[in-house]
């Protein structure tokens, strides 16, 4: 909201609020208000990264530590467009025909703007990521793997990839179970254009921020077990975790990505089971 004096308040929820069972209502009202100015967007990523410097100061990271990834599922090219002026060069789509689209549309105009697909992949649609996309976030499929490393292949190309992993233990959710990660991540060197960075993960859903750590603390031990045991896993160095919700609790825990989409775009119209398989009750970036 503005003053008089056109300064600019926002107001955003705790991640222990942005969870509650209450904040379906609440997270598409004022407490993401929507971006509709270059200096709306700019106002909202300064304020983001600004609450990141501040988790890392004081859980002891150091500056620099985490990266933002914005993320831009649900909202139109006109949009993307501004948050392009307001700096951002990586953004985060969940569904690849959505993703998809939004690149062909805009690869001519704003040819250094990159794609990060961040939701589950059907091995189908291999083709169109390995053609696009930057970075990959939801790897847990060797099926899905062969089939990005072969198309990847075709166009001379690599990929970034996070291997994704089901924390929380929800049958709900997508991702490896974490006994099964270092079996998975064993047979990935086949993939030479699958660049292995990380590990990602979606905490679990609870108002309770001690229940919800746990998850976030999980994926840094797993990722320092692969690369204390498997020699190939010394460059999986990156956490994909935390979201609009809940990223200063994953920065603690220690992320190295945080994916945050209403934060600074506004609230989304969709709900967010549509685009993850998860209870009404999610606030997934």
């Amino acid at each position: 909201m503005r003053d008089p004096q056109g300064r600019v308040y926002l107001f955003f929820l705790p991640y222990w609020c942005a969870m509650s069972e209450s904040a379906p209502d609440l997270l598409h009202t004022e407490h993401y208000p929507t971006s509709t100015s270059v200096e709306a967007f700019r106002e909202r990523i300064a304020l983001v990264q600004q609450r990141i410097d501040a988790a890392c100061v004081r859980y002891g990271r150091a500056a620099g530590d985490v990266r933002l990834l914005t993320v831009s599922k649900t909202f139109g090219i006109d949009r993307i467009r501004l948050a392009y002026q307001a700096g951002c060069r990586l953004l985060g789509e969940n569904k690849v025909q959505e993703a998809e689209g939004k690149y062909e549309a805009l690869r001519e105009e704003l040819p250094d703007l990159e794609w990060a697909v961040i939701g589950h992949l059907q091995s189908n649609k291999a083709k169109s990521v390995a053609r696009f996309a930057s970075e990959f976030h939801a790897l847990d499929k060797l099926k899905t793997a062969e089939a990005l490393d072969r198309r990847l292949q075709i166009e001379g190309r690599s990929l970034d990839v996070f291997v994704q992993v089901n924390t929380s233990s929800e049958d709900s959710k997508f991702g490896l179970p974490p006994e099964e990660v270092h079996a998975f991540v064993r047979e990935l060197p086949q993939f030479s254009a699958l660049k292995v960075k990380g590990l990602m993960t979606l905490a679990l859903m609870d108002a309770d921020p001690e229940r919800v750590r746990p998850c976030f603390a999980l994926l840094r031990n797993l990722r320092d077990q692969l690369r204390n045991d498997i020699a190939h896993a010394e460059n999986i160095r990156e956490l994909s975790m935390g979201m609009s919700g809940d990223y200063e609790v994953a920065i603690a825990e220690g992320s190295t990505i945080v994916r945050v989409g209403q934060a600074i775009f506004g609230a989304r119209a969709t709900p967010n089971n549509f685009y993850w398989p998860v209870s009404d009750t999610a606030t997934t970036s």
